[in-house]
């Protein structure tokens, strides 16, 4: 399975020893459970920049000895690094034994607008009680997050830049990406700041599975090398664009083996505005609740369906009753676990044309959709095939979504 980077989180170095330590004795006496200890962080002295430091322009670009190519890459470089930013996310614990340890770890970001609004990945800021952004030129703020979307691995943050002039990235279109198109990665892997790798595009629209088992659908894979601490920097075309958000590494080893996976930029732009307007994402949902089939079920169901969502119960006064999906309460019913569950109802097979094999698919399916959106189910009703359009509702959180 695909690990996110250290996740591509990066613990420091001079952090690692406490942080085992304090986990090894906490595994060990079982009783000792860690606290938050919040406090311990406004005790350490963080060098954040005051004002507006002086910056250096760009220097001449010197192309002397250059391929056309190699022209190419610099110029990217140049422009675009200044707009990437390390993200330190601190937390500190305590115990009865070990008193207050500190946690620590980084990831990457771009700077998008002058208000200082940061795009990285959900996981490189997920439990952080403090955030720090260094700039590339070392000067460090302090960062808040305005929201996340744990589905699609987003994270944005906002500091304050005090009056400076940042530098930011230009959106690029993902639809547009080919195979084999030439694409640069820029981050800070390992804690190395303004790091630049390149590489080609290996593959589009892969669905791929996180840990919390949510399928995002539509990965960019390329082999520009991602390692620990890329997590939330940008994925670049040649034109200095960005193309997506690099997420994911596919290896072993937890580095770089050739196999980097990236959110299509075009899939963040409606979850970032929704972000910085209201502080969440909504998305569409059908209230019903279901179970993916099952060889049992299918069994049990002897109607030649093999895959498929079945309508369990369809939730009195949602969208699904007002659409006419059934859940076959008044029908068979068989085993299922502690349950009894109905088997008569309606499948859900596909909606809008998208096949739909298990609760994953159904999540990822909707992934882009929002509240009062129209939609066209296929479903399975007495061993017939037919349409059913719904108008979607809110949807609920991922934990509870379905069960």
């Amino acid at each position: 399975m695909p690990k996110p980077c250290p996740r591509c989180r990066q613990s420091s170095a001079r952090l690692a020893v406490p942080v085992v330590l304090g986990l090894a004795l906490v595994g060990c006496a079982g009783l000792i459970t860690p606290e938050p200890d919040p406090g311990y962080l406004d005790r350490l002295e963080i060098d954040f920049t005051q004002g507006v430091p002086d910056e250096e322009p760009l220097p001449p670009l010197d192309t002397d000895g250059l391929g056309a190519d190699e022209i190419d890459t610099v110029r990217v470089y140049r422009e675009r690094v200044r707009a990437v930013v390390n993200v330190t996310s601190l937390s500190a614990y305590r115990t009865r034994l070990t008193g207050t340890f500190p946690v620590g770890g980084s990831g990457s970001g771009f700077i998008i607008d002058q208000q200082g609004t940061v795009v990285t990945n959900d996981h490189v800021v997920r439990g952080a009680q403090r955030l720090v952004v260094t700039l590339y030129d070392g000067s460090n703020y302090p960062a808040r997050v305005v929201g996340v979307d744990p589905e699609l691995d987003l994270g944005v943050l906002r500091f304050d830049p005090q009056g400076r002039r940042l530098w930011t990235i230009p959106r690029g279109d993902s639809d547009r990406l080919r195979v084999g198109q030439r694409v640069i990665a820029l981050g800070n892997p390992f804690g190395l700041e303004g790091t630049l790798t390149s590489g080609v595009i290996s593959a589009l629209n892969r669905p791929i599975q996180t840990e919390s088992g949510l399928i995002l659908p539509d990965m960019v894979q390329t082999d520009a090398a991602i390692n620990p601490g890329n997590s939330g920097g940008p994925l670049l075309d040649r034109q200095g664009r960005v193309v997506g958000i690099n997420s994911m590494i596919v290896s072993p080893s937890a580095a770089s083996a050739g196999i980097g996976l990236a959110i299509p930029v075009n899939a963040t732009v409606r979850v970032v505005n929704e972000i910085l307007a209201t502080g969440r994402v909504t998305r569409g949902w059908i209230e019903i609740e279901g179970v993916a089939l099952d060889a049992r079920l299918a069994a049990a169901r002897d109607d030649g369906l093999r895959r498929g969502i079945l309508v369990t119960r369809v939730l009195p006064g949602g969208n699904a009753e007002a659409a006419g999906l059934r859940d076959g309460r008044d029908g068979r019913a068989v085993r299922f676990g502690p349950h009894r569950l109905p088997i008569g109802g309606d499948v859900i097979v596909a909606v809008d044309g998208e096949p739909i094999a298990s609760v994953p698919d159904l999540l990822a399916t909707l992934i882009g959709t929002s509240v009062g959106q129209t939609v066209a189910l296929t479903v399975v009703r007495d061993g017939r095939r037919q349409e059913v359009t719904l108008k979607l509702a809110r949807r609920p959180q991922p934990e509870t979504a379905a069960r």
